[in-house]
């Protein structure tokens, strides 16, 4: 669907064939006595975006997921039972020339529960290089991402874990 709405659906199947798949099951503890009150929060995991093409991810009846918006503020979701939420990684971003946002979230636990979630990550294969397709590189959308080999991009994010490492290792 994100590739037939920038009208790019023929790069579908390499898409799939550049890509493999992780199924994560992730666990959030929440501290041996558990927060100091009732409304007290607890960092779970650090805000990030992915740095896959896709997440998929589903979680337990425990919230705790927020998104920080693009006015700085962080915004609780709310997931109805049985439903999933679908990020855009750092890969897709970059090779969507920026038209698809990559989502800085991070995890706060609240109350006495452990957190579960299930993610389904779309990795792209070591040996792909994304390169933003000339569709959509125009006027109004100049090129923001030189071709880069994502396995070389993950390597250098794991080495320097900076919030800005797509733009500072693959930006024009």
């Amino acid at each position: 669907m994100m590739l037939e709405s920038l009208g790019m659906e023929k790069h579908y199947k390499s898409h799939v064939e550049g890509t493999s798949t992780v199924l994560r099951l992730m666990k959030y503890r929440v501290g041996p006595a558990g927060p100091a009150s009732a409304d007290s929060v607890q960092l779970g995991l650090l805000a990030h975006t992915d740095k896959s093409a896709l997440t998929i991810l589903c979680q337990n009846e425990v919230q705790g997921l927020e998104l920080l918006t693009k006015q700085g503020t962080w915004l609780q979701v709310q997931l109805p039972e049985a439903s999933f939420i679908v990020f855009v990684g750092d890969a897709l971003k970059a090779w969507s020339n920026g038209r698809l946002h990559a989502a800085t979230h991070r995890v706060m636990l609240k109350g006495d529960k452990d957190r579960y979630s299930c993610g389904l990550f779309l990795v792209p294969k070591e040996e792909v290089t994304i390169e933003v397709p000339q569709k959509l590189i125009d006027k109004e959308h100049p090129l923001l991402y030189r071709p880069f080999k994502f396995s070389d991009y993950f390597s250098y994010f794991v080495s320097n874990c900076t919030e800005d490492a797509l733009e500072i290792y693959a930006g024009v």
